[in-house]
């Protein structure tokens, strides 16, 4: 843990966020390396389901390259509540508690259990987010195949042409433009997320105060979060360059190093804890 330096809170009810060296995202890395290997089948499991998910969108629309784009990327904005129960798992191994599948269980159910308010600091905010992150994805979607499809010079059906028309095209904007607008939308995105999700599993706060403090822990780390980006995008490029099979060992490292960071980023001292017990066994049978 390095020496930090406290970020003063603006508003009490926000926790605490630190300012960290620029290289720290590796450390996360590295973290989120050791919990994968730790958790073992488990962890990999939650890689092999996004890789299959992925291979999904390919085969549905491997001829409709304008959405699979669009698809794609717009997964990649899920991806941090679809790695919820990696958090949790890394969660259980810095408490002691065994990391398996009934933790995994117990993360995605809390939700329907443990809800009074729909606008409380429950779990039913993480539901909230969720479905926040998918409305955003599906907007993308939506302007990314609008774009290509209205702009391109011909029409693009396959990952050739658009290296050829779209990105390798020597008139037109229409590449930039993509990427300009793809960027306008990742960047809010990422710093609502960076540590929102963790926060909300772990911690008894309002999706708001979740939001702010991820924006907070941002601007307060713009480097290391710049460089933190920059791991995120280049090692899910090669899983997805690697025929998807690189995502099945990416994409649980990024969710287990995306711990570590809420972690180190925010001091969870001052927030109230939430309920990480498990799923209570049924309760027996009277004879």
């Amino acid at each position: 843990m390095p020496t930090a330096k406290p970020v003063p809170p603006s508003h009490a009810s926000l926790g605490t966020v630190r300012t960290l060296p620029i290289a720290r995202p590796l450390h996360w890395l590295a973290l989120g390396w050791q919990d994968m290997r730790r958790c073992g089948g488990i962890s990999v499991v939650h890689g092999l389901a996004l890789a299959l998910f992925g291979a999904v969108l390919l085969t549905v629309a491997h001829h409709r390259f304008w959405l699979l784009a669009g698809a794609f990327s717009g997964f990649l904005l899920m991806a941090p509540v679809l790695a919820t129960s990696l958090y949790a798992l890394s969660r259980a191994l810095m408490l002691g508690e065994p990391a398996n599948a009934r933790v995994v269980v117990h993360t995605w159910l809390a939700w329907q259990r443990e809800h009074g308010s729909k606008w409380s600091n429950d779990y039913w905010c993480m539901v909230q987010f969720g479905a926040l992150l998918a409305l955003a994805g599906t907007g993308w979607v939506i302007t990314s195949a609008a774009l290509i499809t209205l702009l391109a010079p011909v029409p693009i059906t396959t990952p050739l042409e658009f290296a050829r028309h779209v990105v390798l095209a020597k008139q037109g904007w229409l590449f930039e433009l993509w990427l300009a607008m793809g960027g306008v939308l990742a960047a809010p995105v990422f710093a609502s997320t960076a540590v929102a999700m963790p926060l909300l599993l772990d911690r008894r706060v309002t999706l708001l105060q979740a939001v702010l403090t991820s924006w907070r822990a941002v601007l307060a780390n713009p480097l290391p979060m710049a460089l933190w980006a920059t791991v995120i995008m280049v090692l899910t490029l090669i899983g997805l360059l690697s025929g998807l099979l690189g995502l099945i060992v990416v994409m649980p490292v990024l969710g287990h190093a995306s711990w570590h960071a809420y972690c180190d980023l925010v001091d969870r001292a001052s927030l109230p804890q939430r309920d990480t017990s498990p799923i209570p066994p049924a309760a027996a049978e009277p004879s």
